[in-house]
């Protein structure tokens, strides 16, 4: 097989270069969020390349959003060299349809309106799948966890356990995918995002008084810092442990917040998207190459959660301020 080169990916860079200047900026969301009325908010999405609101309700956003999602991964996965480095990106909404639909099953309730587009595979195609018990066209670690997760919901085991094996799967299907990819910069992202991830879950375990025992079933391999540095379960190290890396910030957050009643975790939440979002910004400076690609789905990623938290904020009757607080950093 040819290795695939940076250049390879000039063509495409130049194109998104170009789509970058439609982001939603730190500017934009402003005047979103300082709009007099929602019609005002909203038309500010055209800017961005959207389709028409015509009603600002969470079932018209929903779909906004999933157009917009689908339409992205549908582009982008036909213009680059290797599908891989956005099916990375994909993997999340398959692996959520999947918690879905196991817990589905589970209770006997109907999953469609909890599914979401965007993944390698439509909502549709995998409900069917999954339902007929044929899921021998999905790849082999995704059909293996969806298998697993559903004897252990079936046995009579917690939820959580359940999403605990797909949680699992994901994040090594992500690492396995990105190793293939061959991309340095896409595999630093994804041991970024295990970091994350496993910062937020000794964060959470520390608050509720849980021990190593309950970290070693919930922290995931293959990030920056060991498992076994994170399992000992003692949350006012977190700050050392992460001090050096690019979540020193949200590591010195969330080591301040592992006592019972210590605080809300929204700020540490934001520090944690923000670490990604600083790691991914670096990919504006390089002219060419795959790491444009994966800053800019981040980007969009990072985007849609924006709009949505603008918004719905907005149909809360939330203030400008209070709204403001939950957004992350903007990728321009």
């Amino acid at each position: 097989m040819t290795k695939i080169k940076d250049t390879d990916y000039m063509t495409i860079s130049t194109r998104i270069r170009a789509m970058e200047n439609k982001l939603l900026t730190r500017e934009r969301m402003e005047r979103m969020l300082e709009a007099h009325t929602d019609d005002e908010a909203v038309k500010v999405l055209s800017e961005c390349g959207y389709g028409e609101l015509t009603e600002l309700t969470h079932t018209a956003l929903d779909a906004l959003l999933a157009q917009a999602r689908a339409a992205l991964y549908r582009e982008l996965r036909s213009a680059v060299p290797d599908p891989g480095l956005v099916e990375v990106f994909q993997m999340k909404y398959d692996y959520h349809n999947a918690k879905v639909l196991v817990k589905a099953a589970a209770i006997g309730a109907e999953p469609d309106r909890m599914l979401m587009e965007g993944g390698r595979w439509s909502p549709a195609r995998l409900r069917d799948a999954f339902q007929r018990d044929s899921l021998g066209d999905f790849s082999e670690p995704f059909r293996q966890a969806v298998l697993r997760a559903r004897e252990t919901l079936n046995a009579g085991n917690d939820p959580q356990r359940a999403d605990f094996v797909l949680d699992r799967a994901y994040f090594q299907e992500m690492a396995d995918t990105a190793k293939a990819v061959g991309s340095p910069f896409l595999q630093g992202y994804v041991r970024l995002l295990i970091d994350a991830a496993n910062l937020r879950s000794a964060v959470r375990a520390a608050r509720i008084g849980k021990g190593p025992d309950f970290l070693r079933q919930v922290l995931l391999p293959g990030g920056n810092v060991d498992v076994s540095v994170l399992s000992s379960g003692r949350g006012a190290d977190l700050a050392a442990v992460f001090r050096a890396g690019p979540l020193g910030e949200a590591a010195a957050a969330g080591a301040a917040l592992t006592s019972p009643g210590s605080g809300e975790l929204t700020a540490f939440e934001r520090l944690c998207d923000d670490a990604v979002m600083g790691y991914l910004a670096q990919a504006r400076r390089i002219p060419f190459g795959e790491q444009a690609v994966v800053g800019y789905l981040y980007a969009r990623e990072a985007e849609f959660t924006a709009i949505r938290t603008i918004l719905s904020g907005r149909m809360a009757g939330l203030d400008s301020d209070t709204i403001r607080e939950r957004l992350r950093e903007a990728y321009v």
